[in-house]
């Protein structure tokens, strides 16, 4: 087959898959997801990417499997700790003395740690502030599970100890639900923060730290930051570094943490 055919081949799985799920592989980094969804299609036995797409049609189950498996991320509560220590030590306090609340984005929420791990930091730093998170993502699937507020034990793993308890009920099994006080300070949203109108100048903190790589994250960035108020924080991801802060009217003030001026 010649290297024309596959690059057609994995596109039109793409978008079927797209049309069929509303995920869009074709944002993430081409070589790795490539490998992955090649990979994953042989291992379920499909002669070629058109054959394993006619299944994805036929069978939702399948469609759900191969969605987790190539979209796998890791996402679990306080993923990335030194950021959140930033946010503790620092930002949090300067927005609610400044604006006397928080306004805050998930941007790519995964299965809802993020949202709710900003959430529980903001009541433990900043507790008499109002507080609203609005968290989305582009897989509905998602955000139905991360509305229900619930992590397994592995989700858990890096919480501490006594903000755990403070913040989350436990169930059977090792496994945790956000508590009724935190469920109601986060707000879950179907949306692709490519393609969706962009609200102006809204945000004081949007956590962007599932951008990908290249012109996707660039773009993803510049939006971000049009939805961030004067004076608002940007977080990145760990390997997601803003490409050219200045053109963006951001100053980095922590690893991976920027402030638009």
């Amino acid at each position: 087959m010649s290297a024309h055919a596959c690059r057609d081949d994995y596109e039109a799985l793409c978008e079927r898959v797209r049309l069929l799920c509303g995920v869009d592989l074709l944002q993430y980094e081409r070589g790795q997801m490539e490998r992955r969804v090649r990979t994953w299609a042989q291992r379920r036995g499909a002669a070629s990417l058109p054959g394993y797409g006619d299944l994805l049609r036929r069978d939702p189950d399948e469609l759900d499997a191969f969605v987790d498996r190539v979209t796998i991320d890791v996402s679990h509560l306080w993923r990335h700790e030194e950021q959140w220590d930033a946010l503790q030590q620092d930002v949090l306090h300067e927005i609610a003395a400044r604006s006397g609340r928080i306004r805050a984005w998930s941007a790519g929420s995964w299965n809802g740690a993020e949202a709710f791990t900003l959430a529980a930091v903001c009541r433990e730093v900043v507790p008499e502030a109002p507080v609203t998170v609005v968290a989305t993502d582009l897989d509905q699937r998602m955000v139905t599970r991360a509305r229900t507020g619930e992590f397994s034990a592995e989700d858990a793993r890096s919480t501490p100890a006594m903000v755990l308890h403070r913040h989350f009920q436990p169930l059977e099994g090792g496994a945790w639900r956000a508590s009724r006080a935190l469920r109601a300070l986060v707000r879950f949203e179907l949306g692709d923060p490519l393609r969706m109108p962009i609200p102006k100048a809204r945000y004081d903190v949007i956590m962007g730290r599932n951008a990908g790589t290249g012109e996707v994250r660039d773009a993803l960035h510049a939006r971000l930051v049009e939805a961030l108020a004067p004076g608002g924080y940007l977080v990145v991801g760990a390997s997601e570094g803003v490409a050219d802060p200045r053109s963006l009217r951001l100053v980095r003030t922590h690893r991976f943490v920027y402030r638009k001026g």
